[in-house]
């Protein structure tokens, strides 16, 4: 059903990753659904990062269609480092489309206002997934890190179909079938930046997990924000919200103003530059709280 389409030369500034459905130009921020079904048991999930890979790519709200491309930091392509005993991401790494963090809402539970981003979920399946694909994945919960001053949830999902998935159904299931990987995953999140001289992340509620069902209602509250941001002209003008399928909303566009977006924009060249090659050190952090991964 989506296709992710290629453009421009891979580990350079201008690298984008747009989206099709049945052929036609869609933004993967606003056309893809929240829910993969009608029920709502499942999430759809965009993945950004595969496990094991550095380059720090996301959906660009800032861009019309809303492409992934790689962060840029001073000029440079953003990598995250290899802080031991950790390679690149553990897992796969992505967004929650048609969800958004308002950055004028002050959450009641963090005291912080939102990043201005998607929804970030982590994937913790067992298959790599590629860059771009569309995950239909279950929710198991949730973690409230704070990122320089603001709320930036994390979301823990697995795919519907990992073999593991029967067994998960609530982040408690998580400790018990894959023990270690929530205490390294809050690990992670604590220090990956603070090899770049930033300091490390802090948590709401002591770096406790949230279940499933705090989990569902920080989507839905997202979602809330997100139907705000589409409706109401003005709510975040640096925000591009031309989407082909939001009816009513300030940004709809047509199919032929979607095509031609996309086709102003250099074609695919896999020629490019090798991965920095950064992405092969290892950076060593004396932690300043316990996990058990460290123990």
């Amino acid at each position: 059903m989506y296709s992710a389409v290629e453009r421009g030369t891979p580990n350079t500034l201008d690298y984008r990753i747009f989206y099709t459905k049945d052929g036609v130009p869609i933004s993967p921020f606003h056309d893809i659904p929240l829910y993969s079904d009608d029920s709502q048991q499942y999430c759809n999930m965009v993945v950004e990062i595969p496990r094991w890979t550095n380059a720090k790519m996301e959906i660009c709200k800032e861009e019309s269609l809303n492409p992934i491309k790689q962060d840029v930091k001073k000029g440079k392509l953003r990598y995250v480092n290899n802080v031991f005993p950790y390679h690149g991401y553990i897992w796969n790494y992505g967004a929650i489309p048609q969800t958004w963090e308002d950055p004028a809402h002050v959450d009641a539970n963090t005291k912080a206002k939102g990043d201005n981003d998607p929804l970030d979920a982590v994937e913790i399946g067992s298959a790599v997934a590629a860059r771009g694909e569309v995950k239909q994945v279950k929710i198991l919960g949730v973690i409230a890190m704070i990122d320089e001053g603001e709320t930036d949830w994390k979301i823990v999902c697995i795919d519907r179909n990992d073999p593991l998935a029967g067994q998960l159904n609530d982040i408690g299931d998580v400790e018990k079938v894959m023990p270690g990987y929530l205490e390294a995953t809050r690990d992670w999140f604590r220090i990956y930046k603070f090899p770049t001289g930033k300091p490390m992340n802090e948590f709401a509620f002591d770096g406790v997990w949230k279940d499933k069902a705090f989990a569902d209602n920080i989507i839905k509250e997202t979602n809330g924000h997100w139907k705000a941001l589409l409706s109401n002209k003005g709510v975040a003008d640096d925000v591009a919200t031309q989407n082909l399928s939001v009816q009513n909303s300030h940004g709809l566009i047509s199919v032929d103003e979607a095509t031609s977006i996309l086709n102003k924009v250099p074609a695919a060249d896999s020629a490019g530059p090798a991965v920095d090659s950064s992405t092969q050190n290892q950076c060593f952090v004396k932690r300043t709280v316990s996990e058990n991964v460290c123990a």
